[in-house]
């Protein structure tokens, strides 16, 4: 999906994925160190960065919409903490590599083409030991209708995860259902896949 696409998605004043931080980023939030460095890619409005502000590390947002990421520092001052934000097309250019010690996505949906190039960008920007954490949809979500894109070749398939990820150690995985109510884009039960991994 373009730069144009997301900043027109984004142009609502309300946050459209509200404002509290993805369930699974708050469970897994606790393996950070304190003052941990953090990226969070995809980030869209900035709630999974501004979170993860507000405990204490220094955090970074990327993602391709402007306006996303104008709202995502609005909500940061709302919360008075603050975040680094950038612009970047993250299927096309390359993030700082061995910088963070964790990278975080939730719901960072791209054409199947540019899927493996996404998850190692983001796994090339961890120090060694540091974490990848992400959720996104599996392809089983299309059945639920109840958020997320609308066909098959944005959504992530377990095995490829599986595969890119192989070599690291695993620390959490998870293929299956999960309540989630995330603003009006996200709303009800859902089909997801987990993934931890501290890359080796």
């Amino acid at each position: 999906m373009s730069e144009k696409f997301w900043d027109n998605s984004y142009s609502d004043k309300a946050f459209v994925y509200g404002k509290q931080a993805n369930r699974f980023v708050q469970v897994m939030s606790n393996r950070l160190n304190s003052r941990s460095t953090v990226a969070c890619f995809a980030e869209g409005e900035g709630r999974n960065a501004v979170y993860l502000a507000e405990l204490g590390h220094d955090v970074i947002a990327y993602d391709q919409s402007s306006v996303g990421l104008k709202k995502a520092q609005q909500l940061a001052k709302e919360k008075g903490v603050s975040v680094q934000v950038e612009q970047k097309d993250l299927t096309k250019e390359i993030v700082p590599v061995n910088k963070y010690d964790a990278a975080v996505m939730v719901f960072g949906h791209v054409p199947r083409e540019k899927q493996r190039f996404l998850i190692h960008n983001m796994l090339a920007s961890v120090k060694t030991g540091g974490y990848l954490i992400l959720e996104v949809y599996s392809e089983d979500q299309l059945a639920y209708r109840t958020g997320g894109p609308k066909e098959t070749a944005m959504l992530y398939n377990p095995i490829d995860l599986l595969t890119w990820l192989r070599e690291q150690k695993w620390i959490h995985f998870y293929y299956g259902e999960a309540e989630r109510h995330e603003g009006i884009r996200h709303s009800g039960l859902c089909h997801v896949i987990q993934v931890v991994v501290q890359k080796q």
